[in-house]
This record gives structure tokens, sequence and C-alpha cells, in this order.
């Protein structure tokens, strides 16, 4: 009789080890170690091939064309994958329970059944609970014929059903509710969800069937399970915002078939995610014009650019270690500003409590939201408004200068079709940006200049 070989599995990075240990020497997470039951492939595992075959071919005679692509009724969706679905591709999306993943991919299967066939898989709700929830999304609708919806977890018997339906799109959700009946470790365990995983690449490069996968995310907010999951699959999207928003931002952080900074911008509403056409103007709506410490900056989700306010508030410190709170910024690009006004504007701030938050629920990533909210404090501390409609776009560096920042054309653009009429911008030595209709640009040189040039007449 064969002797059973075990391995210790670590279930946040794959790290695996011959005995059990009390921390992982990989990622440093105590009792992570899992043991689990090595099973080594099959002859008949090793030998199936992406494409079914082993025969080399020209690149030229490769049947297909990067442009067929699915048709996403689904706009912002489509945007974010580049365009719409590739045949073939494996599409992972993680976020935070209740985010609306299966809201989502629920809706763009019921729209996309009316031309493919689309298999919805399930291992968290039964079949009746599935139909409950499409008949919410669009009450007034038939459900297509063309959506089949199966409840189960072992991978084997979905993959039967695949081949018996042949469906163009494929859902599983969730990827850490599978498991295969050849392994003996549980549902959602490292090495469930890495085979699990490529048994499914497998089947979309074969067959050309578009996979969409669903991810736990840990308490970190990184997907559940192995990093090499992220590696097998072509497309990792993320499904971000406040629970306590309406608003919701599908972003891409990997994508071979588009860009990688793309966002979509959803509405969570009782009848599903509505998509957001407009979203700077979403996102100003409730903006308060002429109150100390609100500024406009305009910021780049991959290739749209959205304006967004950046509230500032200080506030006297009761003791002696004052707070700095960012909400929808990073912590440090605030320490930074904080340090740079207090050092080169001259501004005592060493007393102040200093928070800023982005409306909205937006997380706002890149450096050129800066100058807004560096003016955000200013106005706050002066107790003085800014312009109404003027909005700010600069990166502040250690020096107090303004610094340019890329694509400032379509930033400005987007501000005058919003009826903003000046625009703050770095004095670059690259010279000044095309003329854009209906916005006075002023450049400013340091943060100093724009200090004086928002607040000296005031």
């Amino acid at each position: 009789m064969a002797k059973v070989q075990t391995q210790y599995v670590c279930q946040q990075c794959g790290r695996t080890a011959p005995k059990a240990l009390g921390r992982c020497p990989q990622c440093g997470a105590w009792s992570s170690m899992v043991q689990e039951v090595v099973s080594p492939p099959t002859r008949a595992a090793r030998k199936v091939g992406l494409s079914g075959t082993a025969r080399a071919i020209p690149l030229s005679l490769v049947q297909g064309d990067a442009a067929d692509r699915l048709h996403l009724p689904i706009a912002e969706f489509a945007r974010v994958l580049g365009g719409g679905i590739t045949p073939g591709s494996v599409i992972l999306i993680g976020g935070d329970p209740g985010i609306g993943k299966s809201t989502l991919l629920l809706q763009m299967a019921t729209q996309m059944a009316s031309s493919v066939r689309v298999l919805y898989v399930s291992g968290e709700e039964s079949e009746p609970q599935i139909k409950a929830r499409a008949q919410r999304l669009q009450p007034e609708q038939e459900l297509p014929e063309a959506l089949y919806v199966l409840a189960e977890t072992d991978l084997d018997l979905i993959l039967a059903q695949i081949e018996a339906v042949e469906p163009g799109v494929v859902i599983a959700d969730s990827i850490q509710t599978l498991q295969l009946s050849s392994f003996d470790s549980s549902a959602g365990s490292i090495t469930q969800v890495r085979e699990c995983t490529a048994r499914l690449q497998t089947l979309a490069k074969s067959t050309g069937t578009a996979v969409f996968l669903v991810g736990h995310v840990t308490k970190e907010g990184a997907i559940a399970g192995p990093r090499v999951m992220e590696h097998i699959v072509d497309t990792v999207l993320y499904l971000e915002g406040d629970p306590y928003h309406v608003y919701r931002l599908l972003r891409s952080v990997k994508n071979r078939f588009g860009a990688t900074t793309e966002v979509g911008v959803f509405e969570m509403g009782s009848e599903g995610m509505i998509e957001v056409l407009n979203p700077s103007e979403a996102f100003l709506a409730e903006r308060v014009v002429n109150a100390p410490g609100s500024a406009v900056a305009v910021t780049m989700e991959g290739t749209r650019p959205l304006l967004v306010e950046v509230q500032g508030l200080t506030s006297r410190s009761g003791f002696g270690n004052p707070r700095r709170t960012a909400n929808g910024v990073d912590f440090n690009r605030l320490l930074l500003t904080v340090a740079v006004l207090t050092r080169r504007a001259g501004l005592r701030l060493d007393d102040q409590d200093i928070f800023i938050n982005i409306v909205g629920g937006l997380r706002v990533g890149e450096p050129a939201a800066d100058l807004a909210m560096a003016m955000a404090i200013v106005s706050s501390m002066l107790d003085q408004p800014l312009p109404a409609e003027a909005v700010m776009i600069g990166e502040i560096g250690l020096s107090g200068e303004i610094r340019a920042v890329p694509q400032i054309e379509p930033r400005l653009m987007e501000a005058a079709k919003l009826g903003f009429k000046r625009a703050f911008i770095p004095r670059s030595l690259r010279g000044i940006p095309g003329k854009v209709s209906g916005i006075q640009l002023e450049q400013v040189r340091s943060i100093g200049e724009a200090q004086h040039a928002l607040f000296s007449k005031s």
C-alpha cells in the first residue's frame, strides 16, 4: 500500500513546507499552514494542453482576430475590459462581501443571453434564489431562455455540464467554493483554488469559452488564495466602493486585452448596478459652492478624466499631537502636503487637526490632486472659500514647486465641459497646452504663487 504523502501549505501565500510551522517564513502569517495531501497529477492530466494540440504552427496561420470580441451591453463594464469580452479569456473579479460582484455578473448574464448562451454556476446560492434575484434586477422583462443556472461545487460535474450546454460565457460564483474530488483538501484551500483555476483556464483556451471567476478577498483587500491564481487568469478586476455610498468603481489591475488603468463607475440601486455615464457631474452634484475647504481636482482614471471634490478641514487640536486623517487619498501624500505647506508656505499647522475627504467614496491615487488638497487645507485654515468656477491640477514637490502632470488637455476639456471657467495648472517648461475654449489657464510655479493667486484678492 502506497504511503500517503502530505505537506503543509500556507493559506495566505501558498508556501509549502514538509512539516508544520507556527509562522509562514514567506509572508509572516501566523497559524496559516494547513496540512494537505499531495496528489500527483495523472498521466492523462499532463497530456491536456491549452489548445488541445501539441503541434506548433506559424503565427500567421493562427485563426481568429483580436477584434473578435463578444458584445457586452454594459458599456462601463466593456470599457474596463477593453471593448468587450475576448473569447477564451479568464476574468477574475474580486471585491468586499456585499459590494455587488454577483449582482453585476448576473445583470451581465441576463443581458448577454439574448445573443450568446450563458451558464451561471453558483456554489453559494440555489437555483430558486438566483432566479428570484434575476427577477428583481429586471422585473418588467422575461428571463432569457439562453441563460442556464447550475448550483454545484464539484468541478468535474460542472465541466460535464459545460460540455453538454456548450455556453459562450461561463460565470463561476465563486472560485473558493469549487473543488475537485481528486484532491482531499477542502474547498477554498490553496490546492483547490489553484487547481480549479487551472482546469477552467484549460477549458477556456481549448474551447474559446469566456470564463468569469468571482474571488473572495482577505481582510487586507487582496483576493484570497495563491498569487499564482492571478497570474493564471487574463484579467483581474476589483469592484471597489464605500459601503455607505451608492457609487461603485470597477477597476482593472491586470488586463492582457486592454488598458490596466481603466475604471467603470456604477451606482448601486434597488434594481442592481446602474451605469454612471457622467461620473464627474455625479461626484460634484452635492457640492456646496463658496464653502471654505472645498476644492475641485481633475484626476485621470485610465483614459477618462474625472472631476472630484476635495474637502479639507483644519481645527485647533486639544492635544499635543494633532491628528491627520485622510479619506480617499494616500495618507503619506497628506503628510507630505502638510509638511510643504508648513515649511514653504509659512502656514502654522503643527497645532491643527487636519482632515481630507474625497466626496463620493472615490479613492484618488495619482499626485495630480496634490494642489487641490493643499488649497483646500489653506482655504479651511484661512476660512476663505476658493473660486467656485476654478479647478486645480498639479503635483507638489518637496521644494514647494508645482510639477506637471500627464494628459493635461483632456483634463481641461472635461472641466470646460462641466462649466468651469478657470484652471490653475503648473507652469511647465514644455509650454502651454493647446488652447481649450471656455476656460482660462492660470499657471503657477510654486505653492506660494498658487496661494497668492487664489487668496490675495479675497
